[in-house]
């Protein structure tokens, strides 16, 4: 009596994303692995090089390579026909125009920046001016303790100044009523003229 098979065989694996992120974290691992010692047993037994690069889920990098990836690369690199010449000269008129561009940018700025430079040399020029006219009137809180100290004894000095001026004129004031030429009636005259001379009645 032959007996029968109750199996129901190997069953296809459907080739697909894997939705768990544990699982597709593990498979990638031994995968990866395996893909690696694959490369490996290729470069051994048939005297291959090779060069893997991956990239993981999370972005990482894993590569493999004999002798090294950077030869493996080179070299396949060196092999890549170059483009023709027409499309060279597409790119270079295309970078041609981009450096004109901004070089007109460029000096756009520089010319703008020189204006406004030139302006705030003469609104400094003004500024220092009026500062050297009206010396008294600088804000002072930029002033450290030595300018502070300058500032103190000009605005003393010129207060000495004012008060000199001040007596001068009160003097030169108390001396011209003093003084009879400058007080007429006291002669039997209304004005400098005289009795009917010139200048309008009252003048003094």
């Amino acid at each position: 009596m032959s007996s029968e098979r109750t199996g129901q065989g190997r069953k296809k694996i459907v080739i697909k994303k894997m939705t768990n992120e544990i699982h597709l974290q593990v498979t990638f691992s031994k995968r990866r692995s395996g893909l690696f010692k694959k490369a490996s047993e290729l470069c051994t037994l048939c005297g291959a090089d090779v060069a893997l690069i991956v990239f993981s889920p999370t972005k990482k990098v894993f590569s493999f390579g004999h002798p090294n990836v950077d030869t493996v690369i080179d070299r396949y690199l060196s092999l890549v026909p170059p483009q023709n010449n027409r499309t060279m000269e597409l790119i270079e008129a295309q970078r041609c125009a981009n450096v004109r561009e901004l070089n007109a940018q460029l000096t756009m700025l520089n010319n703008t920046l020189d204006l406004e430079k030139r302006r705030s040399d003469e609104l400094n020029h003004m500024l220092k001016m009026n500062q050297a006219q009206y010396w008294w009137a600088c804000p002072i809180d930029g002033m450290n303790k030595v300018q502070l100290e300058i500032f103190k004894k000009s605005l003393e000095d010129l207060k000495i100044l004012v008060a000199q001026q001040a007596q001068r004129a009160q003097f030169f004031e108390t001396q011209f009523f003093q003084n009879p030429l400058f007080h007429p009636e006291l002669f039997g005259f209304d004005n400098m003229g005289g009795q009917g001379g010139y200048g309008p009645s009252g003048f003094f």
